[in-house]
C-alpha cells in the first residue's frame, strides 16, 4: 500500500514529521482474505453435495 504525503515549501520539519506519525499509526482496513483460504473438507459425493445446494434456491 502506497501512501502520499503532500509538503508545501516552507513546511516545518515538525509538522512533516507529524504527518508521517499519524501515517504509520493508522491501521490498515481491508478484508483479512488469508483467514478464508484453503480447502473445504467434508464426506460424501462433491456433485450431490452441489446439487444440493442448488436445490434450496427453488
Amino acid at each position: 500500500m502506497n501512501t502520499v504525503v503532500k509538503i508545501k515549501r516552507g513546511e516545518s520539519k515538525r509538522s512533516i514529521e507529524n504527518k508521517l506519525r499519524k501515517i504509520k499509526g493508522k491501521d490498515k482496513k481491508g478484508f483479512p482474505s488469508k483467514l478464508f483460504t484453503g480447502k473445504v473438507k467434508f464426506d460424501g459425493n462433491p456433485v450431490e453435495l452441489q446439487r444440493k445446494l442448488r436445490d434450496e434456491w427453488k
